[in-house]
């Protein structure tokens, strides 16, 4: 059973930081890219940020230049660093990763349960 557990959200003004962090546990084989993503209620989970094993990554248009997403292989975890947070910012923020469980050898996408991020004066 492969977890991913996120902390770091929070309440912050506008301009503010935050950094989020994703923990995968369970019984790995291996993790191909992790990322974030968020949601605001009525819209689709958009993109936030991936980066996969090899350290190459992506942002969405919208946060380019202030958010930076990093990893730490040998602790399973990714991490997003969020600058300059704009109203806009808010949503709740999913963590995912595409996983190889040791059990089954077979690539799967797992999500983690959310944190809330709001951006508010």
């Amino acid at each position: 059973q492969v977890q991913l557990v996120e902390s770091g959200g929070g309440l912050v003004q506008p301009g503010g930081s935050l950094r989020l962090s994703c923990a995968a546990s369970g019984r790995i084989f291996n993790i191909n890219a992790m990322g974030w993503y968020r949601q605001t209620p009525g819209k689709e989970r958009e993109l936030v940020a991936t980066v996969r094993n090899g350290g190459s990554t992506d942002y969405g248009v919208s946060v380019k230049g202030r958010f930076t997403i990093s990893r730490d292989n040998a602790k399973n975890t990714v991490y997003l660093q969020m600058n300059s947070l704009k109203p806009e910012d808010t949503a709740v923020y999913y963590c995912n990763a595409d996983v190889v469980p040791i059990q089954t050898r077979t690539r799967a996408v797992y999500w983690g349960q959310g944190t809330q991020v709001t951006v508010s004066s």
